[in-house]
């Protein structure tokens, strides 16, 4: 039920939807809350963006009908050679992670066929090795984000959603399988997991920071929607672990041993293989309003400030003497900018992102690594994977500003990618952005972040950035729960999560009661003429039970059959014998 209101009446709704963690975002979430057009700017740009929305529209079709033509049920396609392969264990990776983004689209139909053909196809219990961090960040974050978006998507929910459904139980089956890596004597996981008979004896202990740290959102999720709280336990175990081995000066560096808790790659940054851990130190304090998480942050903001910033670019320094070992900008650090805007700190923001677009403008995209002092690329390092992380700062920014430079960006990649990546049967990596060599390959991040992002940001209007002025309520068996108001969090693979989902299903009485409470605000009274909250909590568990489908022995029907189809993923698979410090040299490969 879609509800509209009064000023006055909006007013008053939202603060009770603020205390039951509909807007977990209105602290830091800046996002919804567009300003700086002017009424020109806005006549303009109101046509323009529609035509770029089409434009955004029309490669992602190029490319996901290319996939499903030539590529599936492989993870991703060669464009190249318009044929698939298998990068992360044969989950048919690509359609996972696009799931969400044909919704954000508007593509319903779709979405709805996709879901089916998951639900029917995918298999977990499987003999193949897969990276901990890339399964949870695509495959658990996708399934779950899809989950959480069934009822906008137009799926016909089962009695008891989102506390339960197929692809909650998908995701929570991926995510259960990934519990053997983080059974170390740190909390702290292995980087690799086999998903039918957990860790390898042989596996290394070494994994990078993002490869500890980027579980909250996820795990927390999945904790709060099933009653099951291992998921966020041992997310937050590995994020205490890892808090604990700063150095003295408050740094961590890039790869540690989880079992010794030795820093391997010394190097401390921003970006590749420590990003995603300080996105979700912010993005879990949103989620969760969780003071610690976001507490942490600010700590290691400030020393990150004082070591390793530099005319607003930011550099990797030696994380116990805080002397610099590379004088580089990497394109995954564009991320950066976005996520200072999610704590407030714009004017910073704009100037970082100031710098990162300007690299873009000299090349036309972002290459992997980019000498500041030399002003070019790296050697063996001018690729450009059509990231996301630079769309991703400019939607985000755009968002909080209304700056139209940041439209330029989006206008700018749009053109760039369309003339530089398009081939006959999708989108080409760059291999060289000097002389604009192709690979063959197109990474699914492509479907799943970088053109959503860019809709997003040419689509102020789409229900991702509803500022709360619409919303919906679903009955659960633990009370009446609000939907779709607005503050949604992107995982560090752009799948959206409904913050005020964690709240529908309690297993908590005291917080349900609290809950519930309040809910009597946003009743109709159609909902008062059900009778749900003059019900017993015995009695309003019974009402609901009724309606559960059961099997021959009586038993709850939440098990789904096991089914074919999925595996692996990690930060890149490398050797970690070498120092970050060598140039290169632990991210010499991004295939």
């Amino acid at each position: 039920m879609s509800i509209n209101q009064s000023p006055g009446e909006r007013g008053r709704r939202r603060r009770h939807a603020y205390m039951l963690g509909v807007f977990h975002a209105a602290c830091f979430f800046i996002v919804t809350g567009a300003g700086g057009h002017n009424a020109k700017g806005k006549e303009m740009q109101a046509q323009e963006m529609a035509q770029y929305r089409e434009r955004v529209k029309g490669m992602f079709y190029h490319a996901y009908n290319n996939y499903l033509e030539n590529a599936f049920p492989y993870d991703e396609l060669r464009p190249l050679t318009c044929d698939g392969q298998d990068t992360w264990g044969s989950f048919s990776l690509t359609l996972i992670d696009a799931l969400d983004t044909l919704l954000v689209l508007g593509n319903v139909t779709e979405f709805q066929r996709v879901v089916h053909i998951l639900q029917d196809g995918v298999d977990f219990d499987i003999d193949v090795n897969a990276s901990v961090f890339e399964t949870n960040i695509r495959v658990v974050g996708g399934l779950l984000s899809a989950h959480l978006l069934s009822k906008e998507g137009g799926i016909e929910v089962e009695p008891g959603w989102p506390c339960s459904g197929p692809l909650l139980r998908l995701a929570e089956e991926a995510a259960r399988r990934l519990l053997p890596a983080f059974q170390t004597p740190t909390g702290m996981p292995y980087g690799t997991v086999n998903l039918m008979n957990g860790v390898n004896p042989s596996e290394t202990p070494v994994t990078c920071t993002a490869g500890i740290g980027t579980f909250i959102l996820e795990f927390a999720t999945l904790s709060r929607l099933t009653g099951d709280p291992v998921f966020e336990q041992v997310a937050r175990k590995a994020l205490d672990a890892l808090w604990n081995t700063r150095s003295d000066i408050g740094l961590v560096g890039n790869h540690i041993d989880v079992i010794t808790s030795k820093w391997v790659a010394q190097d401390a940054g921003i970006g590749a293989g420590v990003d995603s851990y300080f996105e979700y130190l912010v993005k879990g304090a949103i989620l969760l309003q969780d003071e610690g998480l976001m507490s942490s942050f600010l700590d290691y903001e400030k020393v990150i400030k004082n070591y390793t910033k530099f005319d607003d670019w930011y550099v990797w320094v030696q994380m116990y003497k805080g002397t610099v070992s590379m004088p580089v900008f990497q394109s995954l650090e564009a991320y950066w900018p976005g996520l200072q805007s999610l704590i407030g700190d714009i004017n910073n923001a704009m100037k970082t992102f100031h710098n990162y677009y300007q690299v873009w403008k000299q090349y036309g995209g972002l290459p992997e690594f980019y000498s500041i002092p030399q002003g070019s690329t790296v050697d063996k390092q001018e690729g450009y994977p059509l990231r996301p992380e630079l769309v991703e700062s400019a939607m985000y920014l755009y968002r909080a500003t209304g700056d139209p430079t940041l439209l330029e960006l989006g206008r700018d990649v749009i053109e760039a990618i369309e003339k530089v990546s398009r081939v006959d049967c999708g989108f080409a990596t760059v291999r060289d952005l000097r002389d604009h060599e192709l690979d063959n390959r197109m990474e699914s991040f492509f479907l799943a972040e970088t053109v959503k992002y860019l809709y997003l940001l040419f689509d102020p209007d789409n229900f991702l950035h509803n500022d709360g002025s619409t919303f919906h309520t679903v009955t659960t068996p633990y009370g009446e729960c609000v939907l779709g108001a607005g503050g949604y969090l992107f995982n560090t693979e752009a799948h959206p999560i409904d913050p005020a989902a964690l709240h529908c299903c309690s297993h908590h009485k005291e917080e349900r009661w609290e809950v519930e409470g309040l809910m009597q605000g946003f009743r109709t009274s159609q909902y008062a003429r059900m009778g749900l909250y003059a019900a017993s909590d015995s009695e309003r568990y019974h009402q609901y039970s009724k309606n559960m489908r059961t099997d021959q022995d009586g038993k709850k029907t939440n098990k789904r059959t096991n089914k074919k189809g999925i595996p692996i993923l990690s930060c890149p698979s490398q050797h970690f014998s070498s120092k970050l410090a060598v140039l290169g040299q632990v991210f010499t490969d991004y295939s």
